[in-house]
């Protein structure tokens, strides 16, 4: 071991060829000599007892309890001697300092920093905001006003109405009395009289609000400026933290976050962009002169309550806050081909089960797209495009790339308009099969966790309680065996990846759909198929009912 740097056993580099490219990020399985870096770092993590954090893997511990993502990455060193480092994302026990870890690439928390002072700074004027907020006088002064306005509104809204009435008796009298001119002029006097007295009540409570708000008005302006100080304050810290988080490369070029990500959709550096394991493995990588060969990055103790994290599992380095960053970082280096970016296996058939001129009917295989990807034209919509000689197909609904199995599309507006509105209607009757990593204990039930985009990690979606739509999945088991579950779905919603994340989510069924790259573990497939549909035709109105037996 030199420094942060671990050198692998002699007769394991002897008998495990190095890797020819470096780790595709977003997609891979991980490289031998990255299992095996990965698999020291979690045995140092199970017997290192000085951590103190709490990863929720057992005891009673009084921290809060945070699952951590730690990163390993696979070097030759500067004499061509191959070893690895080890990196957590974020703060490991709060801390950026840990000897067998590399830090971070701009330690903000380090003695001296200017970090820790301007924050003890804003969390300053927040506490002065806070307690004039707090004041008694201040929240008595606005409970008054707020009363003030209320009763007003309701003295005006009762005395307009009150005028109402009165115009209601004066139009009745001039119609028993046309003629009469003395009643005529006395109903005009009652009439100038109600206006006056509304003006009146009108100007009075003005008057009083204007009162109160005047003596208002010198603490909401203070409270005001005291925002204006802090967000001003924390935006001047936020884009000098944006500054000094600077990547380098393999050829010495350094980038800014703010302009790495100033040319993204993003626009400016997402919250904890840079903390990662990967950037940080790979800024120590080529601060010392070591040539980068595989990446691996595991999730380890328990899973956070929003997003789908097995514990000791790889994962990806994430799309929205390190895409970005690595685009820079891995620039020039030989890498992996991208597996979103590669053809269609050529014998990937369209197996079309049902066809007029109103809609096709077909059975999906896996891997093919429904509709053309950014670089990928192969799809489901082009081959049909294709087949019709140019005739655009309509799509209605879509199967994820890996899911096989029964898919609609129109071939004409007026169809693609019926059939949509009984998709958005839920009068669509669909049922899927699935294997499942795991064995279900219960026979059937209903998972009901609403679902919203990962704004970091498209399209990977969140269990959110606060922000996401209603997804419901009825299920029942079709068959067990010793190690998984063969599971009917019934999607009462159809929200993305509704399935594939009520199967893996801890309060969903814990369960992840074999072969999920993205919420389990990758495999041949994924073992998802869309076995059953049934819908209204757009045209004759007969209901038609498809069925495509399970490929597994």
């Amino acid at each position: 071991m030199q420094g942060k740097l671990n050198y692998f056993p002699a007769d394991l580099i002897n008998s495990t060829p190095l890797p020819v490219q470096f780790t595709f990020p977003f997609y891979y399985q991980p490289h031998p000599l990255a299992q095996y870096a990965a698999a020291q770092l979690q045995q140092y993590l199970l017997t290192e007892a000085n951590l103190e954090h709490n990863f929720g893997l057992g005891g009673n511990r009084p921290e809060m309890v945070i699952g951590k993502m730690f990163g390993v990455l696979v070097v030759k060193d500067t004499e061509d001697k191959v070893g690895y480092l080890w990196a957590f994302s974020g703060k490991l026990a709060n801390s950026n300092d840990h000897p067998r870890f590399v830090p971070p690439v701009f330690d903000m928390l380090a003695e001296g920093s200017f970090f820790p002072q301007e924050q003890i700074n804003i969390d300053a004027i927040n506490k002065q905001a806070s307690q004039l907020e707090a004041d008694e006088r201040y929240t008595s002064m606005k409970q008054t006003l707020a009363a003030a306005i209320t009763t007003s509104a309701e003295e005006i809204t009762a005395y307009k109405q009150q005028l109402k009435t009165n115009k209601e008796a004066r139009d009745t009298q001039r119609a028993a009395q046309p003629g009469n001119e003395q009643l005529a002029a006395e109903l005009v006097k009652q009439s100038l009289h109600d206006k006056r007295q509304l003006k009146a009540l009108t100007e009075k409570w003005e008057q009083h609000i204007a009162t109160l708000q005047a003596q208002l008005a010198p603490l909401d302006a203070a409270i005001e400026t005291l925002h204006t100080e802090r967000k001003e304050r924390s935006g001047a810290l936020q884009a000098r933290l944006f500054a000094e988080y600077s990547f380098l490369n393999k050829n010495g070029k350094r980038k800014s976050l703010h302009d790495i990500f100033s040319q993204t959709a993003f626009g400016r550096p997402p919250s904890a962009a840079g903390e990662c394991a990967t950037p940080k493995l790979l800024q120590y990588a080529f601060m010392h002169g070591y040539t980068p060969l595989a990446m691996a990055e595991f999730w380890w103790g328990a899973p956070p309550k929003s997003e789908i994290r097995q514990h000791g599992q790889y994962y990806p380095a994430c799309t929205g806050k390190c895409k970005p960053i690595l685009a820079h970082m891995l620039e020039g280096i030989p890498m992996e081909d991208n597996p979103f970016l590669q053809p269609t296996d050529a014998a990937c058939n369209l197996e079309i089960l049902y066809e007029d001129a109103h809609l096709v009917v077909i059975n999906k295989p896996d891997g093919l797209r429904t509709v053309p990807g950014v670089d990928i034209e192969d799809s489901v919509q082009s081959r049909l495009r294709t087949s019709w000689n140019g005739a655009e197909p309509w799509i209605v609904h879509r199967l994820d790339m890996g899911t096989s199995g029964l898919l609609v599309v129109a071939r004409t507006p007026e169809a693609h308009r019926h059939l949509q509105k009984q998709f958005l209607g839920r009068t669509v009757k669909k049922r899927y099969t699935a294997l499942l990593s795991k064995v279900i204990p219960g026979d059937k039930g209903e998972i009901r966790l609403p679902l919203s985009p990962d704004p970091y990690n498209r399209p990977q979606q969140l269990v959110d309680f606060t922000n996401g739509k209603k997804s419901i999945t009825r299920w029942q088991v079709a068959e067990r065996t010793a190690t998984s579950t063969r599971m009917h779905f019934w999607p009462l919603t159809g929200r993305t990846h509704q399935l594939r994340v009520h199967s893996a989510h801890e309060q969903g069924l814990n369960a992840p759909i074999i072969g999920d790259d993205i919420y389990g573990t990758a495999a041949a497939r994924l073992y998802l198929h869309a076995a059953q549909l049934s819908f209204i035709h757009p045209a004759t109105k007969q209901q038609m009912n498809f069925e495509a037996p399970e490929p597994f």
